[in-house]
């Protein structure tokens, strides 16, 4: 990206983190996308910003993003007009804020015409956004696996995700912030807890990468996070309990409350039984067929 032109188009995916077991952990992107459009205007140093199909609620983390690291690098940069057009809902647990976040770091490198070592992109989204499964996502495509380490910095590694196993992405009708979400989690678990989810995220993997699902569902569950969720997202409980022959497994979308289900067939059936879930809650809600990005 170079700001030579005065134009240039920035896409970040959206992301599904957790998947179950890997709390904080793992994250894939998907294919559903913000999108900024940049130019170069007459000036130095300002960032003007216009949303496009949706207005901004609360801080814009694109620009918030931005600024972190020109006041951390001390970089001068042109003035820019900066158009945003996004497909991921806000507060709907598909990493609508390390999706800008990541946009932010994006732009910066684009307006100073260098681009940055990812391990620095990493941690200044980390520092931002205060744990790293969807920003490393975002980042860096695929199925991502982060790790904090004891100096507070992380590093990430990059898998391919199955490119046969497609998402079934339910979103209802109502936002939840992380905050929120997070709030309803305990402080500790018990050793039986932590040893039940240790084990599925090590089955989630080998299933994943050797192409044998047959055991997703069951490398699927938790105990750390969804069944104190359960209450903040009515339908999730049932959801969680589906079964199909063509359904893989169910897990709630990051902090929630999009709900993502699995499957590599007969995705109209597994659709429509991942729906009947939520309007038995009385749930309205936002159906989506994604693939994984990258």
């Amino acid at each position: 990206m170079s700001v030579s032109s005065g134009k240039f188009e920035i896409k970040v995916p959206a992301s599904i983190a957790n998947l179950g077991p890997g709390f904080d952990t793992l994250a894939v992107a998907v294919q559903l996308y913000l999108r900024l459009r940049a130019r170069v205007v007459p000036g130095q140093g300002e960032l003007h910003f216009q949303f496009v199909g949706s207005r901004l609620d609360g801080e814009n983390y694109i620009e918030r993003a931005f600024r972190f690291l020109a006041n951390q690098r001390g970089d001068s940069f042109p003035s820019l007009f900066v158009e945003v057009q996004s497909e991921i809902p806000m507060r709907s647990g598909l990493g609508s804020s390390a999706a800008a976040t990541v946009a932010g770091l994006r732009l910066f490198e684009a307006a100073v015409g260098r681009a940055l070592p990812q391990g620095g992109l990493l941690n200044a989204a980390c520092a931002l956004e205060h744990h790293p499964d969807n920003v490393a996502a975002a980042l860096l495509g695929g199925l991502t696996l982060s790790c904090q380490l004891p100096d507070r910095s992380v590093v990430a590694k990059r898998v391919d995700w199955p490119s046969s196993v497609r998402f079934l992405v339910l979103t209802p009708h109502y936002p939840l912030s992380t905050t929120e979400s997070r709030s309803v989690l305990p402080e500790r678990v018990s050793r039986e807890e932590a040893v039940f989810n240790v084990q599925r995220v090590a089955l989630l993997l080998q299933s994943l990468q050797s192409g044998d699902f047959s055991l997703l569902r069951e490398a699927l569950q938790d105990r750390l996070h969804q069944p104190f969720r359960q209450g903040l997202v009515p339908g999730l409980q049932q959801a969680l309990q589906l079964e199909h022959p063509d359904l893989l497994g169910v897990c709630l979308s990051g902090a929630g409350p999009s709900v993502v289900a699995l499957a590599q067939q007969n995705l109209d059936g597994v659709e429509e039984l991942l729906a009947e879930s939520f309007r038995q809650a009385g749930l309205t809600f936002c159906l989506r067929r994604l693939a994984a990005h990258g």
